[in-house]
């Protein structure tokens, strides 16, 4: 995972260091949650899976594969 570095004044860094004590969360997890938000935000998909559905499109369903029953392998094959 690529890493990044930042920067913040002292104020938001002790607002921000405070929330993840209160919530018990680190601080990647804290960034974590603010950017898939920030991306959420401006409609940009946070994850491989939500750019996948979205390129397939508003009408496109999960559908699941039918699978063949043990029985009918059964059959089939002592015949």
């Amino acid at each position: 995972m690529p890493g990044k570095r930042v920067q913040f004044d002292e104020e938001t860094w002790s607002a921000l260091d405070m929330l993840a004590k209160d919530r018990m969360m680190d601080f990647q997890e804290l960034a974590d949650e603010a950017f898939r938000d920030l991306l959420k935000k401006h409609g940009l998909p946070s994850s491989l899976k939500e750019a996948l559905r979205r390129s397939a499109g508003q009408s496109a369903d999960i559908v699941p594969l039918k699978r063949k029953s043990l029985a009918k392998k059964k059959k089939k094959k002592r015949v």
